[in-house]
């Protein structure tokens, strides 16, 4: 077998691709150009990417090609209906990061939560030298214990999300956005409900018809002066522009978010106005990131390679 990774930097690095290699005659490419993925896939048998458009105008050529890997959980990359009907396995990876984003999940709200960025400042510019007093507190910050907690989309990653906010005392609430999902440890409420009785409003939806533009300037409106939103699901689930408007004009505490609309951030970014870190925190979709869950993700591709050469099928999207 020939394996072709087209786009290994989008993993990273430090990560090792050589569990590949018991498959066969392994080719790694840092990244692949939409240009060149023709060209470099003509005699792979299987094809392992995570960001590479995978269409008929890419994979025409690849008349071996048995088997796509996605090194991610998103299928939006890979036209499925053109690869159903070239009989092309596509598999994807499920479950590998939800450790990883729980934890920045808590990390960026912490950062927010207890003016950190402040605080910081506050120590490195010099002024706690020439302090008087032991202590410094200009900046209020809350326990956690006692307030709600509100999760939009209560999936893995949302539970697990929940489980830690009630191991710091939290009242949990939910809003699930397709209906569909129902948790008894938690009490589920309509989207109005949880904005208007949040002290954090959590996202971890997945992106679509019914999240795309969920939380504009009428959500942000109902939520408390006081609530810091987090958003660690799908970048175009918050109004990027709805969100400034409304840190400026003090409707919300602050905001924390791993994903925005467009990645790479264009230059014309609203989110890039707001200079005060103690209301917005923006990291650039690392929250999956951490380097087990990034190893996870190779060994993810390894099991979905193995148990296609078996004739099962895993983690099967098409």
């Amino acid at each position: 077998m020939r394996i072709v990774v087209l786009d290994r930097d989008t993993v990273g690095l430090d990560v090792d691709f050589s569990g590949l290699e018991q498959f066969g005659e392994t080719v790694i490419y840092g990244m692949t150009k939409t240009g060149q993925i023709s060209q470099r896939i003509r005699q792979a048998d299987v094809v392992v990417a995570n960001k590479c458009p995978m269409r008929e105008e890419t994979l025409r050529e690849a008349e071996k090609l048995k088997l796509i890997c996605l090194t991610a959980t998103g299928t939006n990359n890979v036209d499925l209906a053109y690869t159903k009907d070239r009989g092309i396995a596509v598999a994807n990876v499920a479950g590998y990061s939800t450790d990883s984003v729980v934890q920045h999940t808590f990390a960026m709200l912490f950062y927010i939560w207890e003016k950190l960025a402040y605080y910081d400042d506050y120590v490195k510019s010099g002024a706690y030298v020439k302090s008087p007093s032991f202590c410094h507190m200009d900046q209020k910050f809350y326990e956690l214990a006692g307030k709600t907690y509100g999760i939009i989309g209560l999936g893995a990653i949302g539970k697990g999300v929940a489980k830690v906010a009630e191991a710091f005392g939290c009242r949990v609430i939910y809003y699930s956005t397709s209906g569909k999902n129902s948790c008894g440890d938690y009490e589920q409420v309509g989207f109005e409900e949880l904005l208007a009785r949040s002290d954090i409003v959590s996202i971890h939806a997945p992106l679509n018809e019914r999240t795309k533009g969920l939380i504009n300037r009428e959500a942000l409106q109902k939520m408390k002066p006081t609530a810091v939103l987090i958003n660690a699901g799908r970048g175009p689930i918050v109004s990027e522009k709805d969100l400034v408007q409304a840190l400026e004009e003090g409707r919300i505490a602050g905001a924390a978010l791993d994903v925005i609309s467009e990645e790479p951030m264009k230059p014309d970014n609203p989110l890039l106005t707001v200079r005060d870190s103690k209301k917005l925190l923006v990291t650039p979709h690392i929250a999956w990131a951490t380097v087990e869950a990034r190893q996870r993700v190779v060994e993810e591709v390894c099991r979905n390679i193995r148990a296609f050469l078996e004739g099962t099928e895993r983690n099967r999207v098409c």
